[in-house]
């Protein structure tokens, strides 16, 4: 009896099994073996997809064929593994064996004959299928964990990053590394949405493999991936990476911020441009100052009131131009002379020479703490490994002491950059803002004059149509310097005015570095 015979041939998508011969490949060796066995194929099979798990299109409609048929069926395969990798797809060839349905199997590459004998054989190659498919998945699971361990990016490179094929790991794109740098420093500031931020990277030469800009999801991961700092996270554990990190954990933790404000719900998805809302509280009862516009002969206006709604409160409205006029005044009588200003930027300069000495002996101390916090990473590890820490308490530990770890990294790579004290920042970012008030004096850009007053002040509050606040120190030094500076003007000698102005700016600068150096020193 001739029995017709089903070609089956099958290539694995997956890329553990590359070793494995082509589709075409098969099929020629195939055809030429029943050629030569004189073999009469009804019909081909033909599949690329994984055979470790059942659920494969092409084998399942050729076991019903199978099964349909009335008269035996013989199956033509390169080998066992073609067939099978799994325990419930192997089981359905035997039982059509042992009933009959299948009359015969031939394979190029294995023996076997419908007898006891071949069936064993063939039950140990299906088991040895499977066992390979089984032990590679372990491999390659233990391959990934211990190049996390080691550091490396177990995957395809996240956005901003490529993969290098030498050292097995990722480095920053250096064409699009700028851009995603940008992107988290745009998005700290508040001024985009996720949909904006897509269009803005767009526009920077960052989109979707398909020419659009990058979808919601894809941002939300990327704002939120911590491989930006230089970690890997893996089942729930941080792992610290060897690879550049892109932006710091400062400007990371701002995005977490700005996310977290966002993903509260709104009323209304419309927004009206109010520049200074959230920067004033009611001077009477302490409620919110609440926004509103109406329209006039002129336009439209904008007006601020208390929001009322801790009491009865009998403060009017201010308008915005009115209130604008008042924050300019304020800024203009906070103006320091020019000369000053001058005589603060060659001091810092100054400074700044004389602490790069110093720079060294704070590396050191960062190195020590380091080293510290390496040791009590060592000791949890082995905590936990003698099943004296359980693993709850162990993966909160460590991840807070690798932030600490990526913290004092972070502020010794910024100190060898700079190679500054601490104190040296904040305080040229003082004399920079005092700089900025003679701008603002005369600018309508309302926006920066509220983040100036929000920089500058504390306790901002609207009390009968006037604005009032405390200054922050040390921007409270510059009305005690100003009146130092016209006493001493009056009661000296014109030869004496440049040498008084000196000492008045030394004086100054001196007392604004004695807080600065109190409260960022050892922070």
């Amino acid at each position: 009896m001739n029995i017709k015979y089903f070609l089956y041939a099958r290539k694995s998508t997956e890329d553990e099994e590359r070793q494995v011969m082509s589709i075409e490949a098969q099929l020629v060796e195939l055809k030429e073996y029943a050629k030569r066995e004189r073999i009469e194929i009804d019909k081909e099979f033909i599949e690329s997809k994984s055979a470790k798990t059942p659920g494969r299109e092409a084998f399942n409609e050729m076991i019903k064929k199978i099964k349909e048929s009335k008269e035996p069926i013989g199956i033509l395969a390169w080998h066992p593994d073609r067939l099978a990798r799994n325990s419930i797809d192997g089981g359905q060839i035997i039982y059509l064996i042992d009933t009959g349905k299948i009359a015969s199997l031939r394979f190029p590459t294995f023996w076997f004959e419908p007898t006891p004998q071949g069936l064993f054989m063939l039950q140990v190659a299906f088991g040895q299928s499977k066992y390979y498919s089984d032990n590679l998945s372990e491999n390659v699971k233990r391959g990934r964990r211990q190049k996390i361990r080691r550091g490396e990016w177990p995957g395809l490179a996240p956005i901003g990053y490529i993969n290098n094929q030498k050292t097995r790991n990722i480095e920053p794109d250096p064409i699009k590394v700028r851009v995603i740098k940008k992107a988290f420093e745009e998005f700290a500031t508040g001024k985009h949405t996720l949909k904006s931020l897509g269009k803005r990277m767009q526009f920077l030469g960052v989109e979707s493999k398909t020419h659009k800009s990058l979808c919601k999801a894809t941002l939300q991961r990327m704002l939120t991936n911590p491989v930006y700092l230089g970690l890997i996270v893996h089942n729930g554990e941080i792992y610290e990476g060897r690879f550049q990190s892109i932006i710091s954990k400062e400007l990371f933790d701002k995005v977490q911020q700005v996310l977290k404000q966002r993903a509260k719900p709104r009323k209304s998805k419309r927004q009206h441009y109010f520049p200074f809302r959230r920067l004033l509280r009611c001077g009477e009862c302490g409620g919110a100052i609440t926004a509103q516009f109406a329209h006039g002969n002129g336009g439209i206006y904008r007006y601020y009131r208390c929001s009322k709604k801790l009491g009865k409160c009998s403060q009017p409205y201010l308008r915005e131009d009115l209130m604008a006029q008042q924050l300019k005044k304020i800024i203009s009588s906070l103006m320091l002379p020019e000369t000053w200003l001058f005589n603060m930027k060659k001091q810092l300069e100054k400074w700044k020479e004389e602490t790069t000495q110093n720079i060294i002996e704070i590396l050191s101390k960062i190195e020590t703490k380091q080293n510290i916090f390496q040791q009590k990473l060592d000791k949890l590890v082995s905590l936990y490994l003698d099943g004296l820490l359980d693993k709850e308490t162990y993966q909160t530990k460590r991840e807070e002491l690798i932030k600490q770890k990526i913290s004092l990294e972070e502020r010794k790579k910024k100190l060898r950059k700079e190679k500054v004290a601490c104190w040296l920042e904040p305080l040229e970012d003082f004399v920079n803002t005092l700089f900025q008030a003679k701008k603002l004096a005369q600018s309508d850009n309302l926006e920066e004059i509220k983040q100036f007053f929000e920089k500058i002040g504390t306790n901002h509050r609207l009390l009968d149509k006037k604005v009032i606040f405390s200054l922050k120190k040390p921007f409270n030094l510059i009305s005690k310097y100003k009146e130092i500076w016209l006493s001493r003007r009056v009661s000296a000698r014109r030869a004496e005015l440049k040498n008084e102005r000196c000492l008045i700016v030394s004086e100054f600068l001196n007392e604004a570095r004695t807080y600065f150096e109190e409260n960022f020193t050892n922070s």
